[in-house]
């Protein structure tokens, strides 16, 4: 008897641990019986199965107090045969509960022997439903477990594995073989296991959750592809609340994470092009809109950028090109990132042959990729200069588009990476094409501005007189400039025509409006006036004809000033038509504007002129000019005539610079009225 409550009892010097576990959640009971069938040990976890507490059971035969007569004969004859053929017997049975109800109770019945041979028997008896639920439960966990589409695993709190289910097997590549009681570090030597090992470390000590932490890797299963992850961990503990370990799930999200990278690639592509739309085209110059272009490209798109143009697209000819044959293109722009001096110069013609990419491109009038290139590639692709700069910087990928306007290809725009380790691919070239398409518009708007612009200046300056000869006493400066406007060319002009006596008519003008209508009337008045001039009439005679000449044209108002310079009697006699006063230039003294009858623009009519006499003596200067000279939106007039004399002010300087230093400190770029000057000087004697 002894020997049996050594069993029931302590057997160590251990203290108990705490209780916990799957024989609490069953409600285990043991009940020992004697050789006759009394019970003699009862714990309390059969009260709860039997509902009889201790005090009411130890004692009794066991048979009559839990078993149904009508049973009673098989249960003593169970517990015989265990008793006598020490064979055991496990099974379910039906026992009488205390409150009269019948249940069904699995039972695993064996003997024990005393330390004085007495025999026992050990009943271990559990709740059938109960053992039923407990083990439908454990068998739905295992397939939840096994055929989960997440990946689950649990690490003890070494972090080694305990289990893994086939999910997580496919996923790191392992078997469950290869990762039970290995490390964590050991089985993901393919990713950052370090930081996994900390985040796990952190769970198991602080019993936080760590929740859809976001894993980028490829995995030996497939070791050329990223995948993305989303990982969860969370730590495991018994009913007593100690650490048993961690729990890691793992959802292979990589469908989604590249939909939601290609959405946000997307995204920035639609805010790439719009902010193209407002950077690029800002000025007709097509050398700044090829600038704008690839700085737009750089370092969204590409690390490197070049824009070449057709050089004869450029010329204003046509930009068309014989397949098979080379092509000269000119580089407009060249932008890298980070800026490391590429050998590209802007400017720069070179002469691309058939096969190199931008030559295809210009040809085909579509995008050339070559995803992947090496230095021996490069020097196929591209001329020797291009290949040269494109290997300084370690490009790997390129990509060539065209810039097509109107149906015309105007030349391409080269991309290339090198920091950026991703090839170009589909959809950079897409990107590309839409960027380029809308750069050449803008560029052909600039060149055919630039075209129209250059007649329109050829067509004024052909009407103007070339440089004035030297004239006898008399040294003579002018200056054309034409407006910032898209015709440029305006009514402005000046002359200096020749007399008898050595006499000299200056002559300064404006006709009112501006284009190729004002530039044909200034013509004609030009030629009137020289006409006249030849008759050797007084300058309010001249007026007075040219004002009946201008109100027969189409421009029919204009305004003059008309001077004839004697040398010999070293006067002036001037007469002017509604135009800006002449300034006068002492060789000593401050300039002046001059005081003159201002009289009726010309086309007015039926207005007199009046001539007026002016001493003009050695060294002293005289300044005819048109409005467009002080004339400007952020200025009064009265304001610029006034700098406009300060800036004669001092000491005389060489009359060529003086023109040009007054138009540089008078004119900005953007003004919308062209000028005209004519600066003389009388000589010493």
């Amino acid at each position: 008897m002894e020997s049996a409550e050594a069993f029931m009892g302590n057997a160590g010097n251990e203290p108990a641990a705490p209780s916990g576990g799957l024989l609490d959640s069953l409600s285990v009971s043991a009940v020992v019986l004697d050789a006759q069938g009394r019970v003699v040990f009862w714990s309390p976890q059969a009260q709860q199965v039997f509902g009889y507490s201790a005090g009411e059971a130890v004692g009794r035969y066991a048979a009559r107090l839990m078993v149904d007569e009508r049973h009673r004969d098989l249960v003593v004859a169970l517990f015989a045969q265990v008793m006598t053929e020490d064979t055991g017997w496990a099974g379910a049975f039906p026992v009488r509960h205390k409150d009269g109800s019948s249940r069904l109770v699995e039972f695993r019945n064996m003997r024990l022997e005393g330390a004085h041979g007495d025999y026992y028997a050990l009943g271990i008896a559990a709740d059938r439903a109960v053992l039923r639920t407990m083990e439908r439960d454990l068998a739905l966990s295992a397939r939840l477990v096994s055929q989960s589409p997440i990946g689950l695993g649990i690490v003890d709190t070494d972090l080694r594995y305990l289990v893994v289910n086939p999910t997580l097997e496919r996923f790191n590549g392992r078997s469950a073989e290869q990762h039970v009681g290995r490390t964590v570090r050991e089985v993901l030597g393919f990713m950052d296991a370090v930081w996994v090992e900390t985040a796990m470390r952190r769970v198991l000590d602080s019993g936080d959750p760590l929740l859809n932490q976001l894993i980028l890797a490829p995995t030996p299963s497939d070791p050329g592809r990223e995948h993305a992850w989303s990982v969860s961990y969370y730590r495991l503990e018994d009913r007593a609340g100690r650490a048993l370990g961690v729990a890691t799930e793992l959802i292979d999200v990589t469908a989604q994470h590249r939909a939601s990278a290609e959405a946000a690639a997307a995204r920035q592509r639609l805010a790439l092009i719009a902010d193209a739309s407002a950077r690029i085209g800002t000025t007709l110059d097509p050398a700044t809109t090829a600038d704008e272009l690839a700085r737009v490209c750089v370092p969204d798109v590409a690390d490197l950028a070049a824009v070449d143009l057709l050089d004869a697209a450029l010329q204003g000819g046509d930009p068309g090109c014989r397949p098979g044959s080379p092509m000269a293109m000119r580089t407009l722009a060249v932008v890298a990132h980070p800026a490391p001096g590429v050998s590209l110069p802007v400017g720069y013609v070179a002469r691309f042959a058939p096969h190199h990419m931008v030559a295809r491109c210009v040809t085909t009038g579509g995008p050339v990729l070559a995803a992947h290139v090496t230095v021996r590639d490069l020097a196929r692709l591209a001329p020797a200069h291009a290949a040269n700069a494109l290997a300084e910087v370690k490009a790997h990928s390129c990509l060539v588009v065209p810039l097509v306007a109107h149906g015309r290809v105007l030349g391409a725009l080269a991309l290339a990476r090198s920091g950026n380790p991703v090839p170009f691919g589909d959809d950079d070239a897409t990107l590309a094409l839409e960027l380029a398409s809308r750069a050449a518009v803008s560029i052909d708007h600039a060149r055919w501005y630039q075209n129209q612009r250059t007649a329109a200046e050829d067509f004024q300056r052909s009407l103007l007189p070339r440089e004035p000869s030297r004239r006898p006493g008399l040294d003579i400066a002018c200056r054309y400039q034409p407006a910032s406007t898209i015709c440029g060319i305006g009514g402005d002009w000046y002359d200096a025509i020749a007399l008898s006596d050595d006499r000299t008519a200056l002559v300064i003008g404006d006709v009112m409006g501006s284009g190729s209508g004002a530039a044909a009337t200034m013509g004609q008045l030009r030629t009137a006036t020289r006409t006249l001039a030849a008759l050797d009439l007084d300058p309010a005679a001249v007026l007075s004809h040219l004002d009946r000449i201008t109100g027969e044209l189409e421009q029919r108002f204009a305004t003059c000033t008309y001077a004839v310079y004697d040398p010999r009697r070293a006067c002036c006699h001037v007469a002017m038509a509604g135009h800006l006063p002449p300034v006068l230039i002492p060789a000593s003294g401050a300039p002046r504007l001059l005081d003159l009858p201002t009289g009726a623009p010309l086309g007015v009519g039926s207005v007199p002129f009046e001539t007026t006499r002016l001493r003009i003596g050695p060294g002293d200067g005289l300044l005819l000019y048109t409005d467009g000279l002080v004339e400007t939106r952020s200025h009064s007039l009265d304001a610029q005539l006034a700098t406009l004399l300060g800036l004669l002010t001092g000491p005389p300087g060489p009359l060529e610079e003086t023109c040009d230093h007054l138009l540089d400190a008078l004119r900005s770029p953007e003004e919308p009225d062209d000028v005209a000057l004519l600066l003389t000087r009388a000589g010493r004697s």
